[in-house]
């Protein structure tokens, strides 16, 4: 596995590189998709394709592509008109990226994802497998949630973090958030005396600047969830450049732009960074003491016999949260009990000896592996 890249000046070297846009840099005032925006992105992504470099683009745009055909004037609130926005506005999305990128002889692929497609195991490695494929022959992935079809209890949230979560998905060397806005700045950039950030060495730097969580009337966030997302793609070895839409050639040639947020040294195992952000968990499993001091110390799977309280309901593959009686978490991972067998194994500890881990260790990811990045 590559060595994280440190410095911004690098981008231009990178093998591969996952590029995020929004809906608000996507979208004209009307709803209507932007023409010029999309080709002037498409041009800076063809532009490092003739370098050598690999490009991964998660795009949002669908529901606001398909707002105004469904006869919304704003981003719906509840999931059924979600959907159907996205159901009609997803199609008009990738055409247009489609018909930009034939003329430069480029072919582009769909990427629909899931929080529970892939935070199984088995689904992740196809996923990953599959983006590996579409970028071996040439091809640009363009990702995107299934809004179509997800439930807002298994969203990813916004796709600010999908895009971080997608640049350890394919194991890219920089991730390129696109925003409205040329940077971070210790304030919103309308208000007297905001001076932008060029370089964020460690989220702790940024504690008392306003940042906020608005987002336009397309969008589904603000800053703060670039930020987080941020926070998440360095926290395991990916370095993020925050840039505006406009100035997206700029910041794929590494010209100085944005705002840089520094990786750490070291990379981690991209599929514990799913388990711990793709999706909120299902239920909650409270263990003894024995059973958290082993999984804390010794990595250790968790046990039937370890559980004594079940909280929520869930079936089996579910996402839970494991917490001691005292409330503390110790982490989080797949079941493979549902929670009416878990009930039936806490109340009656002579059925739990001998039965496959509740939660294996390869499902598993302890709290403190992931705190600092949440």
């Amino acid at each position: 596995m590559q060595e994280p890249l440190r410095e911004r000046n690098q981008i231009r070297d990178a093998g591969r590189i996952v590029v995020k846009i929004g809906s608000s840099s996507l979208t004209l005032p009307d709803g209507s998709l932007d023409l010029q925006r999309i080709g002037a992105l498409a041009d800076a992504l063809i532009a490092a394709r003739e370098r050598g470099q690999e490009v991964v683009l998660v795009s949002s745009g669908s529901v606001a592509a398909g707002m105004g055909a469904v006869g919304l004037k704003g981003r719906p609130k509840d999931i059924p008109l979600h959907q159907a926005a996205s159901m009609v506005g997803q199609s008009r999305l990738i055409s247009a990226y489609q018909e930009r990128f034939a003329k430069a002889d480029i072919t582009v692929g769909q990427v629909l994802l899931t929080a529970t497609d892939v935070i199984n195991r088995r689904h992740y490695a196809n996923a990953q497998e599959s983006l590996k494929l579409l970028l071996s022959y040439g091809i640009i992935p363009i990702v995107n949630e299934n809004d179509a079809v997800v439930t807002e209890e298994l969203r990813f949230g916004d796709n600010d973090r999908l895009a971080a979560l997608v640049s350890h998905l394919v194991v890219a060397d920089a991730l390129v958030l696109l925003t409205d806005v040329d940077g971070l700045y210790t304030a919103p950039p309308s208000q007297p005396g905001a001076r932008l950030i060029e370089e964020v060495a460690s989220i702790d730097e940024l504690e008392g600047f306003e940042i906020t969580g608005r987002g336009s009337v397309v969008g589904t966030g603000g800053m703060a969830t670039k930020v987080a997302a941020a926070n998440l793609a360095c926290s395991g070895g990916v370095g993020v450049l925050l840039t505006s839409a406009e100035k997206v050639d700029e910041a794929l040639r590494a010209e100085r732009t944005g705002t840089w947020f520094v990786p750490a040294a070291t990379r981690v195992p991209a599929r514990r960074l799913w388990l711990a952000h793709a999706a909120e968990p299902q239920g909650r499993l409270m263990v003894d003491e024995g059973a958290a001091r082993a999984l804390r110390s010794r990595g250790a799977s968790l046990l039937p016999v370890g559980v004594v309280a079940v909280a929520g309901r869930f079936v089996v593959g579910d996402l839970v949260e494991i917490r001691t009686l005292g409330g503390q978490s110790v982490g989080r991972g797949l079941t493979a009990f549902s929670s009416d067998d878990l009930v039936r194994i806490a109340a009656d500890k002579s059925s739990a000896h001998g039965l496959r881990p509740v939660v294996h260790a390869n499902d598993l990811v302890r709290t403190r592996s992931f705190r600092a990045s949440q």
